[in-house]
């Protein structure tokens, strides 16, 4: 038996080495294929300028996404949550509404376009309000994820009303809501990069506590884990990192959900693993996933959130089908 769980250990070692690999070679093909392939000096410009900010964004919003789906799941002890189920995305898809409606700045940054700005602040209000009404219910895991239901649907009526009211934008909603990094530049990297670097070492430092948290919230406790410290710190680290990026990329969904199944398929449910693996895996995922939207059609591209949600559905069923994964 000792052997056993000494192969499953050394065998576990691999699997962020072949991670790694597997996130090169989406880099790689991310920037390679497109309508101008090639590496030529002619089309260094392209890579450079195009394609090479488009992988960075694409893999920093699969990163953050992915990890904080596995956090939320962790944390929760609920595997079908994921990074929007506090309200976030609503949040951020009713700010994003209210500028398309109320008018937009001409260049890109967060001081002249206020558009990553309103999906930013709308998505951290709307779980400050989640976590505030759950909180007054005792604050248990249960209760946050009502109170998340519950603000969701109400900024999405609000959206939906606002939408009816203002038909002539519905067009650029439904644009920013499908997900986007076609338009991804240096700045964007720059913008989301310090809010992925600080949410994720938040969150890989907590990883241990997760694992506690498997055995329930009292039992936590006895074991010594501040369940509702933790608790806190984790879902504002999620929150805040999934706001930052989906500020710039609109709302991709299932990756959140998905990728960390797919690690615990693979890897084990330990989150000493699955949080770092989730983060390699998510970023070369949603790499790899933006390359149909720009190849299969001539003239337009298919919105990543529309690939993702075709790849990711029949491998989320899939997952869910082959085992029966536990948190």
């Amino acid at each position: 038996m000792s052997q056993v769980l000494v192969d499953q250990r050394a065998s576990r070692r691999w699997w962020l080495p072949a991670a790694l690999v597997l996130l090169v070679a989406a880099v790689v093909l991310g920037a390679m294929i497109g309508p101008a392939g090639g590496v030529s000096s002619a089309n260094w410009n392209i890579i450079w300028n195009i394609r090479l900010p488009r992988v960075a964004l694409a893999g920093l919003v699969g990163a953050m996404l992915s990890l904080a789906g596995a956090s939320y799941q962790g944390v929760f002890r609920n595997p079908l949550v994921d990074p929007y189920l506090l309200g976030a995305a609503a949040g951020a898809g009713l700010g994003a509404t209210l500028v398309f409606i109320y008018g937009r700045g001409s260049t890109v940054g967060w001081l002249v376009d206020p558009l990553p700005l309103a999906a930013f602040v709308g998505a951290l209000l709307a779980v400050l309000v989640t976590y505030t009404v759950g909180a007054s219910f005792g604050g248990s895991s249960l209760s946050l994820v009502l109170a998340g239901v519950a603000v969701a649907a109400l900024a999405t009526a609000v959206q939906q009303y606002l939408l009816l009211r203002n038909s002539d934008v519905i067009r650029e909603v439904y644009s920013w809501i499908s997900g986007r990094v076609s338009t991804a530049t240096w700045n964007d990297v720059k913008l989301v990069l310090p809010y992925v670097i600080v949410c994720s070492v938040v969150l890989l430092v907590h990883r241990r506590h997760l694992d506690v948290f498997r055995v329930g919230d009292e039992e936590a406790a006895t074991l010594g884990s501040q369940v509702r410290r933790v608790r806190l710190v984790v879902v504002i680290a999620a929150t805040l990192g999934t706001a930052a990026v989906v500020s710039v990329s609109g709302l991709i969904g299932f990756v959140g959900i998905m990728v960390p199944h797919l690690v615990r398929l693979v890897a084990g449910s330990s989150y000493r693993l699955v949080l770092p693996l989730s983060i390699v895996v998510g970023a070369a995922f949603l790499i790899l996933a933006d390359i149909p939207g720009r190849i299969l059609e001539q003239g337009s591209e298919t919105p990543i959130g529309v690939v993702t949600a075709l790849l990711g559905a029949p491998m989320f069923i899939f997952v869910l089908r082959s085992r029966r994964v536990t948190t």
